[in-house]
């Protein structure tokens, strides 16, 4: 674990401006929040506005997400205002939270701004009920929100918006569906069913701090798509939050609310948090865990009754969304995976195309965008694939075959990649011969997705032109791929 934090790769060191914008951002909410007037509880929930705003809002381009930014106020105000109006009522107030849960899940269909916009909701209704909220304090929490997600634009989009040097990464857009056959629609349902869960017997191991057995739920679903994915979120979470707990007796408890050390370890807490939300959930949740602690310290509540509630209440929200994901309209970690590998072979057959246009020297063809939206589809099966590579997988064929997929498709990208250098030398050619290996990569994808017997690869030596050899070893890892997707135990990877 320690491992994939500190030596995984950091391009560009995207994470590292992230984390360390992040930090800014909060800082200067913080600061801006203070000068204002407003007392500790309107520091506190306009710091953690502006880390949501900052780290939830993910759309492709600058000026979308500046557009998102600036909805977060009118999604989260009303909401909050819900939330104030209703903390006396705890029936409705339950409901409500409940329904915030569903719509909040179901926006995501409407891509990375409705993900935003429905976190942004339901962590405002959240957090109302950490501090508490209550209609007598809203004009100072609608003042902090306000000063808080405006004060972190300034820094994301004036200060240090180092995404405008950068192309819009390429997106893939989710898997389609109607009614309940779409994975956003059922997401809805389970979330809300294991909210619903978290939320009764969470009041049942305590009547103040339910509210973590539903942020636990929450947050599980969040980023995950298949039973398997949220199965093995749950477990991190609950890992991250018990080793967090670990530290902060340690590290929280001693310091007690000092503002200074408090200070200091909070804005640790949001580097961790924005650094190694990319590489490991575990640790985003250790750091996470240890920031509501010093927030707990500050209030002058910390203390080891509330550590031990905490990962009570955590076991009951991860219990929760196992039972959903488990027994309501389950999504199984097959179905996902079929559809991300499919579309992997079909980019690959996509960027095979355009670096053999761009060979030809066809007007207009450009491998790259069909490489980034490449890179960006394996992440996803990456991401379908790892509830089966995962060490405490009962599987032990099923993971052998997965990392055998994973390494095949990794040695297509690695050949994608490859030819599409070649077809950017102005000086390259085009050879007869990549016509028919072209077709043949197309045909081995065609019988690959489609369910047909996969064309033996052309024999002979490796080519020696750079294109050709290329497009051999693709040829090569496709025709392997066979093996691992098509498996006799009714298992299957990928295919029809």
């Amino acid at each position: 674990m320690l491992k994939k934090v500190f030596v995984s790769p950091d391009p560009g060191r995207s994470r590292l401006r992230f984390a360390a914008r992040a930090v800014l951002g909060i800082g200067l909410a913080v600061v801006v929040c203070g000068l204002a007037g407003t007392s500790l509880v309107g520091a506190i929930i306009g710091g953690l506005a502006a880390l949501l705003a900052l780290f939830t809002v993910t759309d492709a381009t600058v000026r979308g997400q500046a557009v998102t930014t600036a909805l977060l106020p009118v999604t989260g105000l009303p909401v909050l205002t819900a939330a104030a109006a209703l903390h006396d009522l705890p029936v409705a107030r339950d409901l409500t939270f409940l329904a915030v849960v569903g719509a909040g899940v179901y926006a995501r269909r409407w891509g990375p701004r409705g993900h935003s916009l429905g976190v942004f909701a339901f962590m405002t209704f959240f957090i109302a009920q950490f501090l508490p909220a209550t209609t007598d304090r809203l004009p100072e929490m609608f003042a902090a929100v306000l000063l808080s997600v405006a004060a972190a634009a300034t820094v994301r989009f004036g200060l240090w918006c180092y995404e405008r040097r950068r192309p819009a990464p390429a997106v893939p857009a989710p898997p389609p569906g109607t009614g309940l056959a779409r994975i956003t629609t059922r997401q809805a349902v389970q979330a809300t069913a294991g909210a619903g869960f978290a939320l009764v017997v969470g009041q049942l191991v305590s009547g103040d701090r339910w509210y973590w057995a539903v942020g636990a739920t929450w947050w599980v679903f969040v980023n995950t798509t298949s039973r398997g994915e949220t199965l093995v979120r749950g477990f991190r979470r609950v890992l991250g939050t018990v080793v967090g707990i670990g530290l902060g007796f340690l590290i929280a408890v001693p310091v007690a609310g000092s503002p200074v050390p408090t200070a200091v370890l909070a804005a640790a807490c949001v580097f961790g948090i924005f650094y190694t939300a990319a590489v490991s959930y575990t640790w985003m949740m250790l750091c996470v865990t240890l920031l509501a602690e010093l927030l707990y310290g500050l209030l002058g509540v910390l203390g080891p009754g509330l550590l031990a509630l905490r990962i009570a209440e955590t076991g009951v929200g991860a219990l929760g969304a196992a039972l959903a994901v488990l027994f309501v309209l389950p999504v199984t970690t097959h179905a996902v995976t079929d559809v991300w590998i499919q579309r992997a072979l079909r980019c690959v057959h996509a960027c095979t195309a355009e670096a053999a246009a761009r060979l030809a020297g066809t007007e207009g063809a450009d491998p790259a965008p069909r490489v980034a939206e490449l890179e960006q589809l394996l992440g996803r099966v990456r991401l379908s694939v790892a509830p089966l590579v995962h060490p405490l997988s009962p599987m032990p064929g099923r993971k052998r075959r997965a990392r055998r997929v994973l390494g095949l498709l990794d040695d297509c990208a690695r050949e994608i990649r490859g030819l599409v250098a070649v077809a950017a030398d102005p000086e390259a050619s085009h050879d007869a011969r990549l016509a028919a290996a072209c077709w043949r990569v197309e045909a081995a994808v065609e019988a690959l997705t489609g369910g047909g017997a996969v064309p033996a690869r052309a024999g002979g030596p490796r080519a020696a032109e750079p294109a050709l050899a290329h497009l051999h070893d693709l040829e090569h890892a496709l025709a392997e791929l066979a093996a691992p997707l098509r498996s006799p135990s009714g298992s299957r990877l990928a295919g029809a």
